[in-house]
C-alpha cells in the first residue's frame, strides 16, 4: 500500500512558517525525551518500496529529477522488506540551495512498518546503511532541550534548516508530536519552481563513490582510490568480483577485490579516516584472509578453520574476494570447496543473549569460550554454550591485556590509563633496568624475567599488562603460553595507526628508536584477528577504544 508522507509541523521559533505551514500545538511529545536534531536538506520529499518509488504524493508524476531515485530503488528494493517504507529526500535536482559535496543523491531520515510505526533513530540509521542509504548530518543529540535548540547554529546561506524527532520509535498517530521542523525565512529564493525550470543536478562529494558502491551501484576503481587516497589497486580482481549484499558489508569485499595486494597493517589505518576503524578493519582482514582460501586444507579441519574465519570476515564475501583473486584454476577449485564447507559453518546464532547478565569480563570470556567449543564442534546450539561455560561463569580468573603495536603507537600511554590495571610489565622499563632501555642485545634475558614476572602476576589474579611490540603470531605466543597456563581471560589491544603518522611520533619522542629498526617493524607487523584471544580491542591515532571484536 502506497503512503502519503505527513506534513512535518513547525516548531514555535521557525521563522519560516507561513499561513498556509503547520504548527507544533505543543511541545509535550518532545520534553523529557532524547531527540535527535538533523539538518533540513532542500530536496524532494520520496518514499521506497520494495516494489516502488514515489514522491510525497503517491500519484506523483514523472519528471527527469526522479530518474536516479529510481534506479536506486531498483538496485536495492529487493532489499526492502514488503510492506515497509523507507522515506528520505531525493537530492538530485538542484532547488533553492546548490550542494556541492553530498555523499548521494538520495538520504533517508525515517524508516516505517507496514502497521504504520516508525523505528527508533538507532535502528533507522543501521537499517538504511544496510541498504547504501546515508542520513542527513546530526546537529545534536540529548534530552530535550528548547534553549539549546534555539541556540543551534544554522548557516542560512547553505542549509534550509533542521528537523527534530524523538530518537524512540513512534506510531504514525503520533508523527506531529513527535517531529518537527525549524526552516529559515524566506526559503525559497528563486523567481521559478524547480520543478518547472530545467534540471540542474547537485554536486557530489569525495564520499559519494563509496555510497554508490553500497547501494549497489557498479564500482569505479579510480573513484574509490581517489577516494581513500590510495594507489589504484587491481582493476581487473574488482571487475571479477559477485557481492550480491548492500551496505558494509559490500562495500568491504568491492575495496578488498581492489586492493587485495596492499599489505594489511598498512591498510587498516589508512582506510580509518574515511570508512571509521571496524569497516577498515574488516576490508584488512578481507585482505589478509583470502589467500588461505586458495590453499589445500585438510577436510578434518575444515569446518573449525571456516568457524574461526567468521569471526574476522563474513564468509560469503571471504569466498567472493577469494574467487576474483585466485589466480589459476586449482585456487579457483580450492575456493569452490572451501565455499561448499562453509555452508555449514559459521557462528552460532544468539550466543550473545545466553551470557547477558553476567558482567563484561565474564560475558567476553563465556562467549569467547563458547565460540571455540562450536569451532571443535563439541557445542551445536545456542543453548548448550551455558553449560559448556560453567567453569568461567563465576568471573574467577585473572585478566591479560597484551598491547600490540610498533614502536611510537601509543602503547604505552594507552596502557598507563586503563583503570583497575594491577601489574604493568613493560619490557623498556626490564631493560632500563638493566642500564639502557635501547640496548637490544639481551633481548632473550629480559623476556625471560617479564614472562617470569607475568607468570608470577597470573597467579596472584587480578588484571596485568603486558606491554611490548608483540608485533606478531610468534612473538604473542610466548604471552598466549603463560596466559593459557594460568587460565586468564586475555584482551588484545591493537594500535593501528597510520605510518606516517607514527614516523612523526617517533621522531618527537624522548626515545625514539632508529628510522631502520621502525621501518623493520612495520614490515614484520601482523596484528591479532579478531578471535586469536578472548576479546580484541583495535585502537587508532586517538588513543581511544575504536572497535571492540
Amino acid at each position: 500500500m502506497r503512503t502519503h508522507y505527513p506534513r512535518t509541523p513547525h516548531l514555535p521559533w521557525s521563522p519560516g512558517a507561513t499561513t498556509d505551514d503547520v504548527r507544533v500545538t505543543g511541545l509535550c511529545g518532545f520534553r523529557g525525551r532524547e531527540v535527535v536534531v538533523t539538518e533540513k536538506l532542500d530536496g524532494e520529499n520520496t518514499t521506497l518500496y520494495a516494489d516502488g518509488v514515489h514522491a510525497r504524493s503517491p500519484d506523483s508524476a514523472p519528471h527527469p529529477s526522479r530518474t536516479w531515485v529510481k534506479a536506486l530503488q531498483g538496485r536495492i528494493g529487493h532489499a526492502i522488506p514488503t510492506g515497509r517504507r523507507v522515506c528520505g529526500e531525493n537530492m538530485y535536482a538542484r532547488h533553492s540551495i546548490a550542494y556541492e559535496d553530498l555523499d548521494s543523491y538520495f538520504y533517508g531520515f525515517s524508516v516505517w512498518e507496514a502497521d504504520g510505526r516508525c523505528l527508533d533513530w538507532d535502528e533507522t540509521v543501521s537499517c538504511l546503511r544496510a541498504l547504501g542509504i546515508p542520513v542527513p548530518r546530526v546537529l545534536w543529540r540529548g534530552t530535550f532541550d528548547e534553549r539549546a535548540l534555539r541556540a543551534l547554529g544554522v548557516d542560512r546561506d547553505r542549509q534550509e534548516g533542521y528537523v527534530v524527532r524523538t530518537v524512540e520509535g513512534f506510531a504514525d498517530d503520533d508523527f506531529a508530536r513527535r517531529v518537527a521542523k525549524w526552516v529559515r525565512p524566506h526559503h525559497v529564493r528563486t523567481g521559478t519552481h524547480w520543478m518547472h525550470a530545467a534540471v540542474v543536478a547537485n554536486g557530489l562529494g569525495p564520499q559519494a563513490p563509496l555510497w554508490a558502491v553500497r547501494a549497489g551501484a557498479d564500482a569505479d576503481a579510480q573513484a574509490l582510490a581517489a577516494a581513500l587516497d590510495v594507489p589504484g589497486g587491481d582493476a581487473d580482481a574488482l571487475g571479477r568480483l559477485a557481492v550480491g549484499q548492500l551496505g558494509d558489508v559490500r562495500l568491504s569485499g568491492v575495496l578488498a577485490a581492489l586492493l587485495h595486494g596492499s599489505r594489511r597493517s598498512w591498510l587498516a589505518p589508512k582506510l580509518a579516516p574515511a570508512l571509521g576503524m571496524p569497516l577498515a578493519r574488516r576490508v584488512a582482514d578481507l585482505v589478509g584472509l583470502h589467500p588461505a582460501l586458495h590453499r589445500p586444507y585438510p577436510d578434518e579441519e575444515r569446518r573449525a578453520g571456516l568457524v574461526r574465519l567468521s569471526y574476522a570476515a563474513d564468509l560469503g564475501v571471504l569466498h567472493a574476494v577469494a574467487r576474483a583473486t585466485a589466480r589459476d584454476d586449482e585456487a579457483r577449485d580450492q575456493v569452490e570447496w572451501s565455499a561448499l564447507h562453509a555452508q555449514d559453518a559459521g557462528p552460532l546464532a544468539g550466543l550473545r543473549e545466553q551470557f547477558a547478565g553476567l558482567d563484561t569480563d565474564t560475558s567476553v570470556r563465556c562467549l569467547a569460550e563458547a565460540r571455540e567449543a562450536c569451532a571443535l564442534g563439541r557445542i551445536r546450539t545456542a543453548g548448550e554454550a551455558v553449560a559448556a561455560t560453567w567453569r568461567w561463569r563465576s568471573g574467577a580468573f585473572p585478566k591479560l591485556i597484551q598491547m600490540v603495536g610498533p614502536s611510537g603507537s601509543g602503547k604505552s600511554t594507552f596502557a598507563r590509563e586503563l583503570a583497575g590495571v594491577d601489574t604493568l610489565i613493560c619490557l623498556d622499563e626490564l631493560r632500563a633496568a638493566r642500564g639502557s632501555r635501547a640496548d637490544q642485545r639481551a633481548n632473550a634475558d629480559v623476556l625471560r624475567t617479564g614472562l617470569d614476572r607475568l607468570d608470577t602476576a597470573l597467579a596472584a589474579g587480578g588484571t596485568v599488562v603486558w606491554d611490548a611490540t608483540s608485533l606478531n603470531q610468534q612473538q604473542r605466543s610466548l604471552v598466549r603460553s603463560v596466559a593459557r597456563r594460568r587460565d586468564a581471560l586475555v584482551t588484545h589491544a591493537v594500535m593501528l595507526v597510520d605510518e606516517d603518522e607514527l614516523t612523526r611520533r617517533n621522531a618527537g619522542r624522548g626515545h625514539p628508536v632508529p628510522p631502520g629498526v621502525l621501518a623493520a617493524q612495520l614490515h614484520r607487523f601482523a596484528p591479532p584477528y579478531p578471535g586469536q584471544a578472548h576479546r580484541t580491542w583495535y585502537i587508532g591515532a586517538s588513543g581511544t577504544i575504536e572497535e571492540e571484536a
